[in-house]
């Protein structure tokens, strides 16, 4: 646990109370830290519903529109990021692609269908190639 102590100092002529500021969070008036929201984009692939009973177990309430608020605030963060991994890998001279299907939960059906995520790749190391691969 990382405790934060920011101390109060008032002053008894004006009535001005001075505190250093709070750490920054990736979140805006968020309380979770890098970790925890690191942890909960990993274990996206473990729906929000899950997650939320996992959590639950360990004492720690956290709701699924919380968990999916947070990965949605998330991948705002990580936009820049993406689009330069984006740029790289279209620009290669050869690009491979991947169609894989992953079932999908229906919301309030309780069925699955079968959504598609493609995955362009970058790699020409077998051709001798010093550029790094990414996806």
């Amino acid at each position: 646990m990382i405790r934060h102590h920011r101390l109060k100092k008032a002053c008894t002529c004006c009535d001005c109370i001075v505190q250093a500021a709070a750490p920054n969070r990736p979140i805006d008036r968020g309380m979770p830290g890098p970790g925890l929201l690191a942890h909960v984009l990993v274990a996206k692939f473990c729906p929000p519903y899950r997650q939320s009973v996992i959590y639950a177990r360990d004492g720690v309430e956290l709701s699924r529109s919380t968990l999916a608020d947070w990965v949605g605030q998330c991948s705002a963060l990580l936009r820049p990021l993406v689009e330069v991994v984006r740029r790289y890998v279209m620009g290669a001279s050869k690009i491979h692609a991947d169609d894989t299907p992953v079932p999908v939960l229906e919301p309030g059906t309780g069925k699955t269908r079968t959504g598609r995520l493609w995955m362009y790749v970058r790699d020409d190391r077998p051709a001798g190639s010093k550029d790094a691969p990414a996806v």
